[in-house]
């Protein structure tokens, strides 16, 4: 007995080139899928930098390059990075106290209290204000410039703080230790080549801690009233000195022309004894006759009655005065 088989045509070899297409056009996709793929890593290499930036890019981690303001393209990843740098606009730390919103302020007592050096604590709260000045040591350099700066300006705040006393602190010394603070901040800085630029520090509040506030409100008010005492003492003391001077250079004129006046006085009299002693010298008689009629004259012009005494021993009573008029 013989075995036919009769077996059916396999339908992926029909004469259509089926598997053939299928295969190209698998292939196709692939390669696409491919290619997007390469478009798409090459475009991720654009990056824009902002009017106020400067993008630095690093090929293999090292900085190579800067550029400026714009659309700029770098090799994609990991051949090629980027970072992006605010420079321009100005950055700020606060010391003492944080910013919540504007108008509403919270106090950090850790930061803001301080010891003077006369032995007093005072609260100081301050702002530093700086700006990028050379992008890369702050990029590659530094890891948080807010932090570095903070630390910074607060361990110069206290030892600036420490070097002085409280009246100074809240008084004439505010606008010094800003200045000097800034200074020395702006050298630390420098010696740590971190590439900032401090712009400005301000003292925003230096006040006693709040619980000896109404103790030290009175020692200011004490001294206060002991500064105005002196001041009027002092205003006194300039008006009545120089009135006391005076009144006493014109008691020491008058004197002095009392003295002069008396001077000149005796000299006249003692001149005029010697020419009537010269006189008399030459006529004793005549002269001590006109002595008494001359000395008679002044008296008897200037009473009004006399009385005259004689040998008769009878009193009488002239009345010059009368018999003038």
């Amino acid at each position: 007995m013989v075995d036919v088989r009769i077996e059916e045509p396999d339908n992926n070899f029909t004469g259509n080139g089926g598997p053939k297409k299928s295969f190209f056009w698998s292939g196709l996709f692939v390669l696409l899928v491919v290619a997007a793929i390469v478009v798409v890593y090459f475009l991720s290499g654009f990056f824009l930098v902002g009017p106020d930036q400067v993008g630095l890019i690093k090929r293999f981690g090292k900085f190579t390059k800067s550029v400026g303001p714009g659309l700029g393209y770098h090799l994609p990843f990991p051949i090629e990075s980027v970072v992006v740098i605010d420079t321009s606009n100005l950055r700020k730390e606060e010391i003492g106290f944080r910013t919540i919103r504007t108008g509403t302020y919270q106090t950090y007592a850790n930061e803001s209290l301080m010891l003077t050096g006369d032995g007093n604590i005072v609260s100081v709260e301050l702002v530093v204000q700086y700006y990028v000045g050379d992008p890369a040591k702050l990029a590659f350099t530094i890891v948080d410039d807010g932090d570095i700066v903070r630390f910074t300006t607060e361990s110069v705040l206290r030892e600036e703080v420490a070097s002085s006393t409280i009246d100074s602190i809240l008084t004439t010394e505010r606008d010094t230790i800003s200045i000097r603070t800034a200074e020395r901040v702006q050298e630390e800085l420098d010696r740590l080549d971190t590439g900032i630029i401090v712009k400005n520090v301000f003292l925003q509040e230096v006040a006693p801690p709040q619980q000896v506030i109404t103790a030290f409100d009175d020692v200011n008010s004490a001294k206060q009233d002991k500064e105005k005492l002196i001041y009027e003492a002092e205003k006194y003391t300039n008006d009545i000195i120089p009135k006391a001077e005076g009144e006493a250079a014109q008691i020491i004129k008058d004197a002095e022309g009392y003295a002069q006046e008396r001077i000149l006085n005796a000299e006249g009299e003692a001149e005029r004894f010697l020419e009537i002693l010269e006189e008399y010298e030459k006529a004793p008689d005549v002269t001590r006759t006109r002595m008494y009629l001359e000395t008679l004259n002044k008296v008897l012009s200037e009473a009004s009655k006399t009385v005259v005494l004689d040998q008769s021993s009878v009193l009488k009573l002239l009345d010059l005065e009368g018999s003038v008029r």
